[in-house]
């Protein structure tokens, strides 16, 4: 027999049978699809964003600024010092130089009409000075007017539009101190409205000096634009003789492109690393659907496989013939999922703008490369997944033709128990060792790893076992015949239920890491924090304009307050490394935070003086009496003496300076927190409306009991579980398809058997719950084994994350978002036997009964 015969009984077959690969074309398209949108968005990004910035400062030909800058652990950016602004008018008369502009930038949050702030959860609110000259300021003027008097401001158009505000409009601006400014003109940023929920806000240049700066006459860089003639190059080469000590000159080209790798270099590759790692959980979702499909039916054509092996085809022409079908199917469903893909980017550049996140206007980005990973990946894991199947019909007997063959295998053995529990316990043994002692991550990875493979290993093996306990509370013969069918093939039932278990256990990791994430938060609140309410600004992301400096002070000076204390935010380098401060008033902040046992004295540090954190200063070789370099973003430096330790660093942060100490090195003074104590006497209910009413005249930044404040901080990981649960949806979508597959295969092949049920008085509603029960009990397994595997990755993570004693994380198991999971996954399994036990239903009785 030749391959291209093999090769035409396997399209025949597929034009026959085509019914039965609904469930792998639909995984494979899905997989595909989530696959494709994701690259053709991130790809379409990426270029509108660099197009955007080089657009919006083509102008800008040179850019002077600080060469001095701080970059504090764990930050993606560094903080550079201001330069002087009068430097703009001496560098205009250097030959080359048409023209130089002094940039003033800084945090500035707008409040909408009602009175809300715009922004703030994420992305940067900022604020500057708008600059006269067109082709050096960035934004365009596309209504009213310019700012020309103090009070007066220019707002992009998006954050007008967010905020409810048109030209001749008055509104607050927080920076942080709160400046009444009139909306006199909207802007857009390289021809669009905003980057999504960034906000920016221009001041006459007076105004920008006076609120975002230290002291007037900085500036946070110059912008510069050559003559006619004057390539960049040449520009920053005559620039730099006449520059002061620390000060730097870069083209306006790297400075476009510096700020494009700002947010698609940072931001943009970790979105899509995001989204392609739920990508890639759909695909593993898909090769346990797809494998599980061609197991039932390389089973099924076991007769087949063994007529066409006896008439002469080889097991290579079998094995050939398989794989064939798969690529076939993998081929069409791929073609498919690049269509649906490209919608789904589509359909996102429709609706993220109306959610606030930036996605241009205009044509896809569509490249050779987001096509064909998909393309690949789907072929591969359909030839992949079912190249075990197609090995094991190329090993079926001819004499197998001649005898009655068993479609349902045990898919349980000794050695697979074995093999399954060696894994086990090297998974546990390899986790262990990542978590105790010293964390790592990566150790604690692999076993985790180990661990999932264990699971799929042991699965049949545990299927047995769970099938007859979770079926043992059913009572009646449908029940019974639903378990026992269940039962059948161990090795079909685990291999449907792994694709649902890997969607829930991932559904489970993330709900139980989130969990402990707060719990740590609430852990660290009610141990730390002594006072009894807290102004906070927003605790995650990069907007937000921070706390008036003047706040603490001023609600101190109520007479329902003991103490008021306000921590702002600095960076320096320390010894020669980057490092976050808290500036704050020390002996103060001992009043409102429980800052443990402290050795030293926290009342004197005055301008030279350090606390350190215990744990930091362990790591850094520091001690009461020992002198620390500090090395500021205005390139200052200074010796600084440690002279306390304090114990617990969980509000406090890692280094104390006192404000006075911060005062000369100092950009935009904010605080981030502000802890209040009552006085004695006091209720809650009087203390928090005196503070609320002194808050007010600040901007109006929420004051928050204790609980309030632990909930608000937390704030971030409700908003990445739902993201997560929305896309982890497509997993569970597909694991579905499976099961629906899987059973409808099942019907197939029990066509007799059915009929006879059915002949000898099983109603047809009998025998859809019948079905029904099989995939309740197949979807239990699975979601059981997902709750367990995924409770136990969490315990991991959570363990692994970095942090010991009083930092570690508080591992949390929320009960209720598990129950909910549980509840999801069965009525997930009756939804998928919605198909199948309605084409059961509808079979004839004696056409059944006659079926082969």
């Amino acid at each position: 027999m030749r391959t291209p015969a093999t090769l035409r009984l396997t399209f025949a077959s597929l034009r026959a049978h085509r019914r039965r690969f609904l469930g792998t074309f639909a995984a494979v398209l899905l997989g595909v699809a989530f696959l494709t949108g994701t690259l053709v968005m991130g790809d379409t990004l990426r270029t509108s964003f660099d197009a955007m910035f080089t657009g919006a400062t083509r102008g800008t030909d040179a850019v002077v600024r600080s060469a001095t800058v701080v970059t504090a652990a764990g930050e993606a950016q560094g903080t550079r010092g201001p330069v002087d602004s009068g430097l703009a008018d001496r560098l205009e008369g250097i030959p080359g130089v048409a023209a130089a502009a002094p940039l003033v930038e800084g945090a500035g949050q707008l409040l909408a009409a009602d009175g809300t702030p715009v922004g703030g959860k994420g992305p940067p609110t900022l604020a500057g000075n708008w600059i006269e000259d067109p082709a050096l300021n960035p934004y365009r003027l596309a209504e009213g007017r310019a700012p020309s008097a103090p009070g007066e401001a220019v707002v992009n158009r998006g954050a007008a539009k967010a905020a409810g505000l048109g030209i001749g409009d008055t509104t607050v601006l927080r920076t942080p101190d709160p400046v009444r400014v009139t909306v006199v003109g909207l802007a857009t940023f390289g021809g669009a409205d905003g980057m999504g929920q960034v906000t920016w806000t221009g001041l006459t240049r007076a105004d920008a000096e006076r609120y975002l700066t230290a002291r007037p006459g900085e500036a946070t860089s110059i912008a510069v634009r050559a003559g006619p003639g004057v390539s960049q190059e040449e520009l920053v080469a005559a620039l730099a003789p006449a520059l002061p000590e620390g000060v730097e000159a870069i083209t306006g080209q790297r400075a476009a492109e510096e700020n494009t790798e700002m947010v698609s270099g940072r931001f943009l590759d970790l979105f899509t690393t995001f989204l392609l790692v739920f990508s890639g959980v759909a695909v593993l979702v898909s090769v346990f659907t797809i494998h599980n499909t061609f197991a039932v039916l390389i089973a099924q054509r076991t007769r087949e496989n063994a007529l066409l092996r006896a008439v002469g085809a080889a097991r290579r022409q079998i094995v050939t013939g398989t794989l064939a079908e798969a690529l076939a199917v993998g081929l069409l469903a791929s073609a498919a999922g690049l269509l649906a893909g490209i919608g789904v980017a589509a359909g996102l550049q429709a609706l993220f703008p109306a959610v606030g996140f930036p996605f241009p206007e205009g044509d896809l980005i569509i490249t050779a490369g987001s096509l064909a990973l998909p393309l690949g990946v789907g072929l591969a894991v359909c030839a992949g997944s079912a190249l075990l199947p197609a090995v094991r019909a190329g090993r079926t007997a001819p004499l197998a033709a001649l005898r009655e063959t068993d479609v349902d295998g045990p898919g349980t053995s000794r050695a697979r128990a074995l093999t399954g529990g060696a894994l086990l316990a090297v998974a546990v043994a390899t986790v262990l060792a990542g978590v105790l002692g010293t964390p790592s991550l990566w150790l604690a990875a692999a076993g985790a790893g180990l661990a999932v493979a264990a699971f799929v290993v042991l699965g049949p093996v545990a299927a047995s076992v769970a099938v007859r306990a979770l079926g043992r509370p059913l009572r009646g013969a449908n029940r019974g015949l639903a378990r026992r069918n269940a039962l059948r093939s161990p090795g079909r039932t685990a291999a449907t239920a792994t694709a649902l278990m890997i969607g829930v256990a991932v559904v489970t990791l993330f709900t139980v890491f989130g969990a402990s994430l707060k719990a740590t938060m609430d852990r660290t609140v009610d141990r730390s924090f002594a006072g009894d309410v807290a102004i906070g600004a927003p605790s995650f992301g990069a907007g937000g304009s921070g706390l008036s400096p003047r706040l603490a002070p001023a609600v101190a000076a109520l007479p329902e307050v003991e103490t008021a204390v306000g921590l702002g935010s600095a960076v320096a380098e320390v010894d020669g490394r980057g490092r976050a401060l808290t500036v704050t008033d020390p002996a103060a902040l001992a009043r409102t935070l429980d800052l443990g046992a402290v050795e030293g004295s926290l009342t004197g540090l005055g301008t030279d003086g350090l606390a350190v954190a215990a744990d930091e200063a362990a790591a850094s070789g520091l001690a009461p009496g020992r002198t620390a370099e500090l090395t500021f973003t205005d390139g200052t430096r200074g010796t600084f003496t440690v002279r306390a330790v304090y114990e617990r660093a969980d509000l406090a942060g890692d280094y104390l300076v006192t404000r006075e100490a911060w005062a000369p090195h100092r950009t935009q003074d904010a605080d981030r927190l502000v802890a209040v104590a009552f006085a004695d006497g006091v209720s809650a209910k009087d203390g928090k409306a005196a503070v609320t009413a002194v808050a007010d005249r600040y901007g109006r930044p929420e004051v928050q009991t204790r609980d309030e404040y632990a909930e608000a901080s937390a704030g971030g990981i409700d908003m990445m579980l739902t993201l997560v649960y929305a896309l982890l949806a497509l997993a569970v979508l597909i694991a579905l398809l499976g099961i629906a597959n899987t059973l409808t295969l099942a019907v197939h092949e029990r066509t007799r058997e059915l009929g006879l049920l059915r002949a000898v008085g099983q109603t047809r509603a009998q025998l859809r719950a019948m079905v029904r029960w099989e995939s309740v009990l197949v979807a239990a397994f699975g979601t059981l084994g997902g709750l367990t595997l995924g409770g136990f990755l969490g315990w991991v993570l959570v363990r692994a994350s970095e942090g010991s004693g009083d930092s570690a994380l508080a591992f949390a198991v929320p009960a209720a978002s598990l129950a909910t999971v549980a509840l999801v996954g069965l009525v997930a399994g009756v939804l998928a036997a919605w198909r199948p036990a309605r084409r059961a239903a509808r079979l004839e009785i004696l056409r059944a009964i006659a079926q082969e």
